[in-house]
């Protein structure tokens, strides 16, 4: 028997999303019958324990017995298990300072640890993610900011509503104003974004249009590879290339800041990467943008005036555009630029998310590490076993060894 655990989140701010719901954990054991889920018990899990044990499927705090366990955020330093297979989101491969000792804990206690993020196709592109669900409720929080700033319309918080089908109920008598949006990104997060600003019937339109043309409505451009980046030398655009040496590249955002009321940010972003715009631009009198909602929500990243990530109950803050302070919220006045800074959105829509992602890991991950079959996108994602790093992550020796 192959014992699965699904431990009880322990983060704070708490997260109440799940590696895999309970219908999910029944048919994976109907199909498979050598395994078997053992789930802690949670009492802010967005499914509740009773919903797993109607299902069969058993409850019990010690997960010493399993060979395998997933979560979702990072594990509490004082509940890991020596020895065990944790999948989790590590937030480590950037050398985040916040999450070294949590690093050190991995190698020490011998773990194998399978980060979520690192799990990619062999083209790169990521396997599983919560990204879609960030893009959409990221969409609906942009858009209440922004009425909120302004006075012009109300929008209920994503948290309040029930799931993802109420939320678009929430917009049958809702309409947006002519106003101008602009996404950047092109991986799940503006899909999610996409989805929504399509779903309220807001126009696309091009980049060169977007830039140039007034409008009576509602309108959107999407930004991505060859429309926001360029190489310093040649002007020219090459998405490996890119990858590869991002700092030869430049940014070609700047135009948008000045024809956009609200910016939708899904651009992955790292150190190297140039950002959308410096804090120095905002200063410029043809600056328009007045709401960010970003979705990636990297501090001091592609968005510079991120100061740092927000909560569910208290989403946004001001930024003053003269001298770059931290100031109220939904200020209506031009000096302040309102930031939507949330790290954890997709839980604002536990359920749906908890249920998407878990059918990305049952279809790609989970058979494969239940039989110990040592596919290439599994190795590609640890990135520690055996208390040393893997090939893959030897990068990240002076962050884990000292």
């Amino acid at each position: 028997m192959i014992r699965i655990g699904i431990v009880r989140e322990g983060k704070i701010p708490q997260d109440n999303r799940a590696p895999f719901s309970p219908k999910q954990c029944k048919e994976i054991q109907t199909l498979n019958p050598t395994i078997e889920f053992l789930v802690q018990p949670s009492a802010i899990r967005c499914f509740t324990d009773a919903e797993y044990s109607n299902e069969g499927i058993q409850l019990q705090e010690d997960l010493s017995s399993c060979t395998i366990i997933f979560g979702v955020k990072e594990a509490l330093i004082d509940t890991l298990i020596d020895g065990k297979t944790y999948l989790f989101f590590s937030h480590t491969k950037k050398k985040q300072a916040h999450n070294k000792t949590l690093m050190k804990a991995l190698l020490e206690k011998n773990i194998r640890m399978i980060d979520y993020e690192c799990l990619t196709h062999d083209d790169g592109h990521r396997v599983v993610g919560f990204g879609y669900w960030a893009g959409v409720v990221g969409a609906h929080n942009g858009l209440l900011t922004y009425g909120k700033k302004f006075g012009t319309f109300d929008l209920a918080a994503v948290h309040t509503l029930k799931n993802f089908s109420a939320l678009k109920e929430s917009y049958e008598s809702f309409s947006v104003p002519p106003i101008k949006i602009v996404v950047t990104g092109s991986g799940r997060v503006s899909t999610g974004v996409l989805d929504i600003l399509n779903y309220l019937d807001i126009a696309e339109v091009t980049p060169e249009d977007f830039l140039i043309k007034q409008y009576d409505y509602p309108v959107f451009t999407h930004l991505k590879g060859k429309e926001l980046y360029a190489r310093i030398d040649t002007g020219q655009y090459d998405r490996d290339d890119f990858h590869q040496h991002p700092a030869a590249y430049q940014c070609l955002f700047l135009p948008y800041t000045r024809v956009s009321d609200i910016l939708m940010n899904g651009v992955y972003w790292d150190h190297d990467v140039p950002r959308l715009f410096e804090l120095n631009d905002m200063q410029s009198p043809d600056f328009k943008l007045t709401v960010i909602s970003d979705i990636t929500c990297d501090e001091n990243g592609s968005v510079p005036c991120n100061v740092g990530a927000t909560t569910i109950a208290d989403p946004v803050y001001g930024i003053n555009r003269n001298d770059f302070s931290k100031t109220a919220a939904f200020l209506n006045s031009p000096n302040t630029i309102d930031i939507m800074a949330v790290d954890n959105l997709p839980n604002e829509l536990p359920r749906d998310a908890s249920k998407y992602f878990g059918g990305y890991l049952q279809i790609n991950v989970l058979l494969d590490l239940a039989l110990n079959n040592r596919t290439d996108m599994i190795e590609r994602a640890t990135i520690c076993e055996d208390g040393k790093l893997t090939t893959f992550f030897d990068y990240l020796s002076d962050y884990a060894y000292t």
